[in-house]
Parts: structure tokens; C-alpha cells; sequence
């Protein structure tokens, strides 16, 4: 691994990358060190179809990383290609009723009609609120729209739904986007995912195109050309595996953070840490198809235009789905999310080859296969799609978990949107990405802001470190 280095990233996830990034870019010598064969964590693509034919394992949608900051300040945008639907994503409430958020605010206002202004008021903020977000616990650059936002993202799902929307079509697909984050939707701040993931409907909900590998791939290429290395298939148990270097960057989830240091964290920060909590897991299936899925009736046009799709009668299904998986029981129907990448990226597979992809959540660490239950979801919704299934995979919460220790118990956001983990993540500080032990950070999604492959968390890390290096030479 060499003598000696200016930092060390462990973990060649989105956030590693891209914390290893902004190191070498500012004159660092940056070693990421990954434990699998290949980089990406959450971002890999792989061919289990075939070749040629390009399969996201976790995330596939990219709205945060399409607006991220610390990608464009990187110039990632310019590294990938991203495929942005007019339709940023869809809900399909049966065979006869669909809702799609366009783009397009004269589109937008004649699907949601009565709603559109409530809408606008409430969901439709400058993009810019959502990098204030993403630099929480900082300083917003707009603090009278995030006194706005504010208040509205601590509220309860149920209250917001209820007290925002007439049209119960326009609540359900909002508590759809909210519920990406598993929350209970009476519990605190259950508004919070969605008026970030709602507000940019407006910029795009894109795919990168060929997948999302080509992200880490964009992330990684930087990295090597401003003289950083990485090395895969180095798996890292203990501190003292690590070659010496002046700063130490940990994208990995809290859990493994303490395993790796042990006595060497104070134990108060430890027990913080272990103190953590992570949210429930998801059982995700890819398809191969024959032909897209056949959506009909009212919204067909809006879900065979976009990449992201949701499935939910109402909001009771919602509601019942992830009071279930707070339980720790399975639901029984679950609300489904999902997407259609071959949609708007046909790079993705060959002609007369289609590839979707869906999950619903449930229990940590669950070994169920729930995958007929996703499927008699779309069936329901898109009748025929059954027969066009020419194969498919599952992967269920324990398999996200083994594939990627990062996911703990298969939470693909690694740790819960709680109220206090929304404020304090991992641990209260106004540079959460710090730890006690000078010198060492934790750039995981497990620190602010938290899930997403917007890179911010790793962006946020490196920015500290070069910030304390740079006070220490003044």
C-alpha cells in the first residue's frame, strides 16, 4: 500500500470517491482502499442478465446527485451523461388511474389541477433550498426559505398530506416520495424526504446513462488523475491494517466505524455511535422484459415516459406498509417503487430487451422473498406484465446487507431518517463528520445529510479536513 500518505479513504462507495476527490484535487495524496473487487458500493452496475445488458444492484435514480453540489463543483456532470425524463416520476394507482409530475410547470399544474398551487407553495422551492438541505447542520445561503421549509419538513407525513392537498390522488403520490425513506408516516419529520425529493421533480429525477457504475467511475477517474490510487479487494478489520497517513476517511456505517477503531474512539463517542439506528431494509427484484410495461388507462402516457415509478391505492397502503416494517413484520401488500430505465436510456440493453427494476420495504436483516407480492403490485397496475417477464433476480434485505456492508440489515440509506437523526447524524455537532480522534472523519451516508448518491457527505468530510489542516498551518 506504499509508506505514507497525506489521507486514506476506506471505502469506494459514492461518498469515499468522492471525499478522495476534493482531497487530491486540493495537492493531497489520497489511497482509497475497498474491500470489493470493484468500486461503486451503491452505485455498481453489472451485467447479471447477460452481456450487454446493464443492471443497477442498488441505486438506479438520481435526483440529488443530478443537483448535488459537490458533483458540480467536481465537473461530474461533465463526466457522465445523464437521461432526464420530461416526467421526473409517476404513481399508479390501478389499471385506470396514474398521476405524473412533469417537469414542465404547465404540465405539472394540469395533473395535479386543484393542487397546483398547494403544490407550488409547499413543495415547489428553488433548488437551491435543496443544497441548503444538503449542507444542514451549516449555515443556509437562504435562510428565510428555510425558515419556510423548515417547520413544513418537521411535520408528520399524515398532518402534511392532510392539511396540504385536497385531491387524494395528489396526497397518496406524495406520500409515495416521502415514504422513500421507510418512515412510519405519523411519526416527526416523515415530510422531510419528500419536499427535497419533491422540490427536484422540477430539475429531473435522471439516469446516468450506461448506469450508475459510471458515476463511481466519473468520481474514480478524477481521483487518479490529480495522483490518487485505489486499491480493491483490501478488506479492513483493524486501524492498525491501515498504512500511516495524516488524515483518515471512513465510508463505511457507523457499526463497522467503532469495529475498526475500538479502544482507540473515546468511549462516550462510542457508545453514541452505538447508539445509532438504522432503518428497515428492502427486498428489491430486476426484470428482464420483453416489451415495457404495458401501463393503461388514465397516466399510462405519464409512466411509460419516465424512469421512476410508484405503486400505491392510497395512502392507507403506504401507511400499512411501513407501520408493518416498524414492527418488524412483513406487509402484506406492500407499496412498491420502481423504475424503468430502458425508458429513457436505451444504451442499457439490446433492441428487444427491456430492463425494469422494483422494491418495497421490510424488516431488517429479512430473508423473505416478498418478490410475488412486488410483482402482483405492477400486475395490478399494468395487467399482461406477468407474461413478459422473460427472467428476473432478487435480492432480498440479509442479501443487500452481505453485498454491501454499508446497507446493515439491507437499510440502503445506512441508518434512519428519524427526527434526531435528521438533526444529528450520527451524533449532535455542528461537524458531524469529525470524530474525537484527531484526524479521522466519518464521510459515510451515515453523516450528513444522509442517504442519496449526491456525494455530499464524503464532499463535506474532505472540506472539514482540508479546513483544519489549513487553520493549523495559519
Amino acid at each position: 500500500m506504499g509508506n505514507e500518505w497525506d489521507a486514506i479513504v476506506v471505502g469506494a462507495g459514492p461518498n469515499g470517491l468522492t471525499a478522495a476527490a476534493v482531497l487530491a484535487r486540493a495537492g493531497r495524496s489520497v489511497l482509497v482502499v475497498e474491500s470489493a473487487d470493484t468500486i461503486g458500493g451503491g452505485t455498481r452496475t453489472d451485467e447479471a442478465f447477460g452481456t450487454g445488458i446493464r443492471r443497477d444492484v442498488c441505486a438506479a435514480v438520481h435526483p440529488t446527485g443530478f443537483s448535488s453540489p459537490a458533483f458540480a463543483e467536481l465537473g461530474v456532470s461533465e463526466r457522465v451523461e445523464w437521461c432526464v425524463p420530461d416526467v421526473s416520476f409517476a404513481h399508479a394507482f390501478s389499471a385506470a388511474d396514474g398521476l405524473g409530475v412533469y417537469r414542465d410547470p404547465a404540465a405539472l399544474e394540469g395533473e395535479l389541477g386543484g393542487d397546483a398551487a398547494a403544490w407550488r407553495r409547499t413543495v415547489g422551492w428553488d433548488v437551491e433550498v435543496a443544497h441548503d438541505v444538503l449542507g444542514m447542520p451549516g449555515l443556509p445561503r437562504r435562510p428565510l426559505s428555510m425558515a419556510g421549509f423548515g417547520p413544513l419538513a418537521l411535520a408528520p407525513l399524515d398532518a402534511f398530506t392532510r392539511s396540504a392537498f385536497r385531491d387524494e390522488r395528489v396526497r397518496t403520490t406524495f406520500a409515495a416520495v416521502a415514504a422513500h425513506a421507510g418512515r412510519p408516516t405519523r411519526s416527526a419529520a416523515s415530510t422531510a424526504p419528500g419536499l427535497l425529493l419533491g422540490l427536484l421533480a422540477a430539475p429531473g429525477w435522471p439516469v446516468a446513462a450506461g448506469g450508475s457504475q459510471s458515476i463511481a467511475d466519473a468520481l474514480a477517474a478524477i481521483v487518479r488523475e490529480n495522483g490518487g490510487a485505489i486499491e480493491t479487494g483490501s478488506y479492513i478489520t483493524d486501524f492498525d491494517e491501515l498504512p500511516a497517513a495524516r488524515q483518515y476517511f471512513f465510508d463505511v456505517s457507523p457499526r463497522a466505524l467503532t469495529a475498526i477503531m475500538g479502544d482507540r474512539l473515546p468511549s462516550r463517542y462510542r457508545r453514541r455511535l452505538d447508539g445509532f439506528t438504522y432503518g428497515g431494509g428492502v427486498c428489491k427484484v430486476d426484470f428482464l422484459l420483453r416489451e415495457p410495461i404495458p401501463w393503461t388507462g388514465r397516466g399510462a402516457a405519464a409512466l411509460g415516459a419516465t424512469a421512476t415509478f410508484h405503486i400505491a391505492r392510497d395512502r392507507a397502503q403506504i401507511r400499512a406498509t411501513e407501520d408493518a416494517v416498524a414492527a418488524g413484520r412483513l406487509p402484506e401488500r406492500p407499496w412498491v417503487l420502481g423504475g424503468e430505465p430502458t425508458r429513457v436510456d436505451r444504451s442499457r440493453a439490446p433492441a428487444g430487451t427491456h430492463l425494469a427494476w422494483a422494491y418495497c420495504h421490510v424488516p431488517a436483516g429479512c430473508e423473505a422473498d416478498v418478490s410475488d407480492l412486488i410483482v402482483a403490485e405492477i400486475e395490478r397496475c399494468a395487467p399482461g406484465f406477468s407474461d413478459l417477464i422473460a427472467e428476473r433476480t432478487v435480492m432480498t434485505a440479509a442479501a443487500h446487507a452481505r453485498y454491501n456492508p454499508n446497507c446493515v440489515g439491507g437499510d440502503i440509506n445506512c441508518g434512519a431518517a428519524s427526527l434526531r437523526q435528521l438533526l444529528a447524524r450520527p451524533v449532535p455537532s455542528l461537524r458531524p463528520h469529525e470524530t474525537p480522534v484527531p484526524g479521522v472523519y466519518l464521510c459515510s451516508s451515515a453523516a450528513a445529510p444522509g442517504g442519496g448518491v449526491h456525494g455530499m457527505s464524503g464532499y463535506r468530510a474532505a472540506k472539514t479536513a482540508l479546513e483544519r489542516a489549513d487553520a493549523r498551518r495559519r
